[in-house]
C-alpha cells in the first residue's frame, strides 16, 4: 500500500517540468531579471504604434479590387476617394442663374476659405468655386452643380496625404469638425470613420479593461485566498500582452521579418480594432492557463508543502496541458500562409501569446516570483478573526447545587 502512495510522487518529483521549476528557484533573481527584460524588450515597439484601418491595399496583388484600386490611385489621383465630405444639411444649395453669375453666397464662402486654411487641405471644392490656402482661386464652372441639392449643399475637402485612414487623416477630420460652419455640419470620409471608431474604442475600452481586471481579480482571490497571487497574475499577463502587441507591431507595422512572411506592412499602420481583439482572446487563454496553475499549486499548499514544492508540482501537473497549448499555436501560426494581412496578423498575434504565456511566464516567471515572495504569496487579511477576538468570550456560569430531597 505505501509503494503505491509513493509511485506518483517519485513520478511527480522525476517529472521534466519539476526539475525545470526546481531550477528556476534555486536562482529566482536571475531568471525574473532576465525574462522581465526579454519582455520589455519585446513590448518596446509599441511605443512607435500608428493606429490606422486597413483597406483595400491590404489584399493580394492578385485581387481585382485590389488592382483597379491601385490603377485609379496610379492614373487618375486618389484625390476622390480619400476626399472628406462636408455637408451643411440646413444650406439652401439650389442653383440659380448661370454658372457665369452664379448666385452670391458669401457666408458659404467664408466657410470654404474657413475650411481650406486647415493644415493638411491640399483643396475645398465647393458651390462657390475652389479654394486653396484660404483664397478662393478658381470661379465655379459647370461641375459645380453637383455641390447643391434640395436639401443643402456639401462640399469637398481634399487631403494633402494620401492615406486619410492614418493617424493624420484622423487628425484632419477633427480639425474640420472644429471649424465654425454657418449651422449643422456633418463631416464624413474615410479619415472621419477612423475618427469615430477610435472614439468608440478609447471611450469603452478602458471600461472592458475594467471590468475584466476587477472581476477576474475578485475571482482569484476568493480561489486562492491570497492577495499577492490575482496581482501577480494580472501584472503577468499584462506584460505578456504588451509583448505580443509589440512583436506585431514590430512585424505587421514596421515591416521586419517581411520575407518569411510576404507583403505585411500594410501602409505601416496597426488596425485600431487590433488592439481590443487581442486584449479580450489573449487574456481569456492566459487566465484560462493560469486558473488550472494555480488551481495545482493551492491544492498542493493545503495539503501541507512548501511553497517551493508546491510550485514545483503543480507546473509538473499542468505542464502536459501547457504542451498541449502547442497545437492551438500551430493552428493558429497556419493563418500566417494566408493572403490576408488581417488573418495573418491575427494568426500570428495568438500563437505568439500562447508560446510566451506557456514558456516564459508560466514555466519561468511563475516560479520565479512566487519562490522570491515566500510566504507573502499566501497573505491574506484576516478580518473576520480580528472582529472575533475584540468580542470577549462569555464566562459560563456555574450550576447550582442541588438540594436534598
Amino acid at each position: 500500500m505505501l509503494a503505491r502512495l509513493r509511485r506518483p510522487e517519485r513520478a511527480v518529483s522525476s517529472g521534466a517540468w519539476f526539475r525545470l521549476a526546481r531550477a528556476v528557484m534555486r536562482r529566482p533573481a536571475l531568471v525574473s531579471v532576465g525574462a522581465l527584460a526579454l519582455l520589455v524588450l519585446l513590448a518596446a515597439p509599441v511605443t512607435q504604434v500608428r493606429f490606422g484601418m486597413y483597406d483595400d491595399r491590404i489584399l493580394p496583388a492578385s485581387s481585382p479590387v485590389a488592382e483597379t484600386s491601385q490603377r485609379l490611385r496610379a492614373e487618375f489621383g486618389s484625390q476622390w476617394v480619400d476626399a472628406a465630405s462636408v455637408v451643411l444639411p440646413g444650406r439652401p444649395g439650389a442653383m440659380s442663374g448661370s454658372v457665369a453669375d452664379p448666385p452670391a453666397d458669401p457666408v458659404l464662402d467664408a466657410y470654404a476659405r474657413r475650411l481650406a486654411q486647415v493644415p493638411g487641405v491640399r483643396r475645398v471644392d465647393a458651390r462657390t468655386g475652389t479654394y486653396r490656402d484660404g483664397r478662393r482661386t478658381a470661379p465655379p464652372d459647370a461641375s459645380s452643380g453637383r455641390f447643391a441639392g434640395a436639401g443643402g449643399t456639401w462640399l469637398s475637402v481634399i487631403p494633402d496625404g494620401d492615406d486619410p485612414l492614418s493617424p493624420q487623416g484622423s487628425r484632419l477630420a477633427a480639425a474640420l469638425r472644429a471649424v465654425p460652419a454657418p449651422g449643422p455640419a456633418l463631416v464624413g470620409g474615410p479619415g472621419a470613420r477612423l475618427a469615430d471608431t477610435e472614439h468608440v474604442l478609447a471611450g469603452r475600452l478602458p471600461a472592458v479593461v475594467g471590468v475584466t481586471v476587477l472581476v477576474t481579480f475578485v475571482l482569484l482571490l476568493a480561489f486562492t485566498r491570497s492577495v499577492l497571487i490575482p496581482v501577480k497574475a494580472l501584472a503577468l499577463n499584462a506584460l505578456g500582452l504588451a509583448a505580443t502587441s509589440g512583436i506585431l507591431v514590430a512585424v505587421f507595422q514596421q515591416g521586419h521579418l517581411a520575407p518569411l512572411l510576404g507583403d505585411v506592412t500594410a501602409g505601416g499602420i496597426t488596425d485600431v480594432v487590433m488592439p481590443s481583439l487581442m486584449f479580450c482572446v489573449t487574456i481569456g487563454l492566459s487566465m484560462d492557463y493560469e486558473v488550472f496553475l494555480l488551481s495545482r499549486i493551492v491544492d498542493e499548499h493545503r495539503r501541507g508543502s512548501d511553497t517551493e514544492t508546491a510550485v514545483a508540482v503543480g507546473l509538473q501537473r499542468t505542464g502536459g496541458l501547457f504542451t498541449s497549448a502547442l497545437v492551438f499555436a500551430t493552428v493558429m501560426a497556419a493563418l500566417a500562409l494566408s493572403s490576408l494581412v488581417l488573418l495573418k496578423q491575427i494568426g500570428v498575434g495568438l500563437a505568439l501569446a500562447v508560446l510566451l504565456d506557456c514558456t516564459v511566464i508560466r514555466a519561468l516567471l511563475v516560479p520565479a516570483v512566487m519562490r522570491l515572495a515566500g510566504r507573502a504569496n499566501w497573505w491574506m487579511p484576516q478580518l473576520g478573526r480580528r472582529k472575533d477576538r475584540s468580542v470577549p468570550s462569555p464566562t459560563p456560569v456555574p450550576a447550582a447545587p442541588m438540594e436534598a430531597p
